[in-house]
């Protein structure tokens, strides 16, 4: 297998988190369930046949994606295709950053995978034949990465509001209100929400509980002895009922049966 990630240089690394590029990948199983983790990316498939989203229930086929795809925030598990076979370059941006690159509000695209053409712009459509025309790896990274900076400097401009508010978020789901950081921002909750919704995908309260949920997920996996009322409290939950349900409803399992389930990649688990 060839898995290459690429850290882009400034302006463009204030957004986007990695370049990943990877081909020759041939587990086992076919089919992964894919856990909310608070990020949004866009998926560029090298090869010309179709990859498939599955019901949850049946594994039957309900969406083709081609060539290009975005993936919005997610707030429940998507069943999708393991990579086995595929060449794949990904844009993974940092939470909340994706909004240069959009042409629309984040919302309409969340628990969402959308052909590219429908939602972004043009210049990144592009980029597909560029990185099919670069033969070296490093070569893809870096075409991609100019290319990106030519056509949107302009736009890499961070939104303060949006900054302070998923910062305040990543770094302590545990302990903050969004009536704190309304306050901080100086904004009323109501638009402090929709400026939320616009940049990031969801609410305020929304993201802060997959935070909370990618916590958990951290916490059982550097956990050699499973406590787990010591590790919903350290995820920020109240107490272990509401942390089995959050834990639930973003899964699809009891955080005991996730520990059984899980492999190598933490929002990973086998399907089929």
């Amino acid at each position: 297998m060839i898995f290459e990630v690429h850290i882009p240089a400034f302006p463009l690394n204030q957004f986007v988190e990695s370049f990943i590029y990877y081909r020759d990948y041939n587990p086992e199983h076919s089919i992964d369930r894919f856990l909310p983790d608070g990020n949004v990316n866009i998926v560029i498939d090298l090869k010309d046949r179709p990859q498939y989203i599955y019901d949850n229930e049946t594994l039957k086929e309900i969406q083709a994606c081609r060539h290009v795809w975005f993936s919005g925030i997610r707030n429940s598990f998507i069943t999708i295709p393991s990579g086995k076979e595929s060449e794949m370059f990904i844009i993974n941006f940092h939470k909340g950053r994706s909004y240069p690159f959009v042409e629309m509000p984040l919302h309409e695209l969340t628990d969402s995978v959308v052909d590219g053409d429908l939602v972004l712009t043009n210049e990144i459509m592009n980029l597909r034949e560029m990185i099919l025309e670069s033969v070296l790896i490093q070569q893809k990274f870096l075409v991609v990465e100019n290319y990106l900076v030519k056509k949107f400097r302009s736009k890499l401009i961070i939104n303060p509001f949006i900054e302070f508010a998923v910062n305040k978020i990543l770094s302590s789901p545990n302990q903050l209100s969004i009536e704190q950081i309304s306050a901080k921002v100086g904004y009323s909750q109501k638009h402090l929400i929709k400026l939320f919704k616009d940049n990031v995908g969801l609410t305020p309260k929304g993201f802060l509980k997959i935070i909370r949920f990618q916590k958990a997920i951290e916490e059982i996996a550097a956990a050699k002895i499973t406590d787990w009322t010591g590790i919903a409290y350290e995820s920020g939950y109240y107490d272990q009922a509401h942390f089995i349900n959050d834990f639930k409803a973003f899964s699809g399992y009891t955080p005991q049966q996730y520990l059984q389930k899980q492999y190598d990649h933490l929002n990973y688990i086998r399907v089929d």
